[in-house]
């Protein structure tokens, strides 16, 4: 500041961890996040005099803010309140299992909001690697991490529909941000009512989706920003939101259309599980008996997860399609079935790679070695 104090500027993971010397000086509200980027030595000081008097030997460095210990899982909201929706549910449970991207359609009320933000209820936490890296991007970002640690419960980032490219993506005329899908590293991020998004700013999500990383370049400087993260997706089945359930459509078949024009295919071929809801009934939505718990649900979690770690892999989505004979060998009756799928043209190449990978989580969930139809 102009007054000489010392103030906490976003990004200090980073720069704290890309400097050589092992002895460093932040301000107190930087104290901790200097910390964990692996100094040997964080001092503080309040202002640049405090700096100036220890250095000489007058006054002596203070000590670090105390840091309450925080139950970071304690707001995440719990599967146990959603009412009904077992397919949603199992759907939910795998994508969590395994990594997988997820769409839900359904009418306005159906849950698909509530269903998607307890998913990171039922994630493991990160490991010690991707917080740090999920944990610096916060950081750059301005959005700041735990007090008493790197980040560890997954991130769960939802933008609104209206969000630009950049917003999304990353980038900035100024200096390079990192977007929503880079700060949902680790975690999810998940975009409500899919259809009002940009169509651009969708099909600019295909590359980091595959990749888990984007690459952003501007005529100053480029930059490689992380976004390893699941994808949930809300959407209702037309503009109106009613196709398919009780009430009557109001929308026109070229309605219809338009609204699902703005989903381009090569978008869709890489949402692994595609779910389609209704609203809960009446008996559902009344009824005393609750759902099972997140933490009953991640326990199944973490024993496919731990699966997955026997393989090589973090999560089955990322079993290289080459591999997949190997770790997600398939039944003559399966194999057939997906032989038809293709000659058809409902499935891809990537497609089917994918299939192959959901399956395998499934078998995984079941504590199955072979992956059956």
């Amino acid at each position: 500041g102009l007054d000489g104090s010392l103030r906490s500027v976003p990004g200090v993971l980073s720069r704290v961890a890309a400097i050589d010397d092992l002895i460093v000086v932040v301000a107190p509200a930087a104290a901790h996040e200097a910390s964990l980027a692996g100094a040997e030595t964080v001092r503080c000081a309040a202002s640049l005099r405090q700096v100036v008097d220890c250095l000489k030997g007058i006054d002596s460095w203070p000590d670090h803010p105390p840091v309450p210990k925080i139950d970071h899982r304690r707001n995440v909201p719990d599967l146990a309140d959603v009412a009904g929706h077992p397919f949603a549910r199992q759907a939910l449970e795998i994508a969590a299992a395994g990594g997988h991207n997820l769409l839900l359609v359904g009418p306005p009320g159906a849950g698909k909001s509530m269903l998607a933000k307890r998913l990171p209820g039922i994630l493991p936490d990160m490991e010690n690697e991707v917080a740090l890296v999920a944990s610096r991007v916060h950081s750059v970002a301005g959005l700041g991490i735990p007090n008493d640690s790197l980040l560890r419960v997954p991130p769960f980032r939802a933008p609104h529909h209206s969000a630009s490219m950049t917003a999304l993506i990353g980038g900035g005329s100024g200096r390079l941000r990192p977007g929503e899908i880079s700060c949902a590293h680790g975690g999810v991020l998940f975009l409500d009512e899919l259809g009002e998004f940009a169509p651009g700013a969708l099909d600019a999500m295909r590359q980091p989706l595959e990749d888990g990383s984007v690459h952003i370049s501007r005529a100053h400087a480029s930059v490689r920003y992380p976004a390893r993260f699941c994808l949930v997706a809300a959407m209702n089945p037309c503009p109106c939101g009613l196709l398919g359930s009780v009430e009557p459509c109001r929308c026109n078949e070229q309605s219809r259309q338009r609204y699902m024009r703005r989903l381009s295919g090569p978008l869709l071929d890489r949402i692994d599980l595609r779910v389609h809801m209704q609203r809960p009934s009446a008996n559902q939505l009344m009824s005393s008996d609750k759902g099972e718990s997140s933490q009953s649900v991640r326990a199944r979690v973490l024993a496919a997860r731990a699966k997955a770690h026997t393989r090589g892999f973090p999560s089955n989505s990322l079993i290289p399609a080459g591999q997949l004979d190997e770790f997600a060998s398939i039944s003559d009756a399966g194999r057939s079935m997906l032989k038809g799928a293709l000659a058809d043209g409902r499935l891809s190449a990537r497609g089917l790679a994918r299939v192959r990978m959901v399956a395998r989580t499934i078998a995984d969930l079941a504590d199955e070695d072979t992956v059956s139809e």
